[in-house]
């Protein structure tokens, strides 16, 4: 069984006045599905700052009430740095990265102890 999936799109200069607006779209959009995971995509928001954040939490609590999930989907480093700042790095989960996007482990390699137990 998969997840669904949708995104969710910020764009532009966001002020504190568009937050309700933002999650009134958000609810009809959840409305009569399923669970699943909402991808919010900020990379088209002008400056993302505190209200940016704020959005996301505000957001995050509309997704759950519809029984979903958020997570940042795409965002700068400063972004994150904000979101870690205010104390949502949890809340606001791990952001969902495109493949080519991971950081390859270096020099990892699965070893096995031989005193280590069967299993």
């Amino acid at each position: 069984m998969s997840t669904v999936a949708i995104t969710f799109v910020l764009r532009g200069a966001l002020g504190r006045a568009d937050i309700p607006a933002l999650c009134a779209d958000l609810a009809e959009v959840l409305r009569d599905r399923g669970p699943g995971v909402v991808v919010c995509d900020v990379t088209a928001v002008a400056c993302p700052d505190v209200v940016t954040v704020e959005a996301l939490a505000r957001l995050l609590l509309t997704a759950r009430r519809h029984g979903w999930r958020l997570v940042v989907g795409s965002g700068g480093g400063g972004l994150r740095e904000l979101i870690d700042l205010l104390g949502l790095a949890d809340a606001l989960g791990e952001p969902v990265r495109q493949p080519e996007q991971r950081k390859q482990p270096v020099g990892v390699e699965e070893a096995v102890d031989a005193r280590d137990p069967p299993g």
